[in-house]
């Protein structure tokens, strides 16, 4: 099926919706991923700490889909946000992945005790002018610390990838993307344990559209204008996450949804003012 885009704020391509790999792992993690290519997506998600690079590059290789028709996403660990540390680490994730350039790579987490961040921006910043980035971004990054690396280089993200889920919209961070240009990526976008399918908002949206609370849900993500990174290892359910370009939901139904959120809807307590992920 055919995936609407975005362009990004540095020219590139991104599809509107994506395939998350945590936690696919093994051969199971290799056909999931492969799984999930062959049903349509094209936008892939891993990261170092996922621990599954690898077996997001063997997907791949086996997909016999044209590399140029994916984008390959992977994130830097807090651990290696030296500039030094994070160059290396970018080599690590193409190295594991067998991919020459990776075409979107994120800041995992600001981890802002440690204060290196800027100095990970500007890694990411010299690899993509070195062309084995084509678009760089961030993971889990407030307004202040958006606004902290644009200052120090100059360079906005393409991309700022946080937890949105209807129980917790993050109406002021997705605010503060779009004021700044930055598409907002959403991880966990149905909200896991917590994915609120009974909920009314959700549950009477799906009847009237015909549709699944999860595609109600990642078709709110999609009006809001966020790309949400779904992810399973099933089939079925893979192409009914991907299945949400044939309907609409009104202005109603998308605020009903939003109106879901709630003071204390993190999933875990991951604020990124504190939250340290190494």
């Amino acid at each position: 099926m055919a995936i609407p885009t975005h362009t990004l704020n540095d020219g590139t391509a991104l599809p509107a919706i994506g395939f998350g790999t945590y936690p696919l792992k093994g051969a199971d993690g290799v056909a999931a991923v492969q799984s999930a290519i062959a049903v349509g997506y094209r936008l892939i998600d891993t990261a170092v700490n996922y621990d599954n690079e690898r077996e997001v590059g063997e997907a791949i290789r086996r997909s016999g889909v044209a590399r140029e028709e994916l984008v390959v996403t992977s994130k830097l660990p807090g651990r290696d946000h030296a500039y030094d540390d994070a160059v290396a680490s970018v080599h690590g994730s193409l190295e594991r992945l067998g991919l020459v350039h990776l075409d979107l790579h994120l800041i995992h987490w600001p981890n802002p005790s440690r204060g290196q961040y800027v100095d990970a921006w500007r890694a990411l910043v010299d690899l993509r002018e070195q062309g084995l980035v084509r678009s760089i971004g961030v993971s889990n990054f407030t307004a202040a610390q958006l606004e902290r690396i644009i200052e120090a280089t100059g360079v906005a993200p393409a991309v700022n990838q946080i937890e949105l889920h209807p129980y917790f919209p993050q109406v002021e961070v997705r605010g503060a993307n779009e004021r700044l240009g930055i598409r907002t990526e959403s991880w966990s976008p149905l909200g896991k344990r917590q994915a609120p399918f009974a909920e009314p908002a959700v549950a009477e949206a799906a009847e009237r559209h015909g549709v699944t609370p999860g595609q109600v849900i990642l078709r709110w993500q999609v009006q809001l204008g966020s790309v949400p990174i779904p992810k399973s290892a099933t089939p079925e359910r893979q192409r009914q996450n991907l299945d949400v370009f044939g309907f609409e939901l009104s202005d109603d139904e998308v605020a009903a949804i939003t109106a879901l959120g709630r003071p204390d809807g993190r999933l875990f307590g991951g604020d990124p003012d504190t939250h340290e992920e190494m």
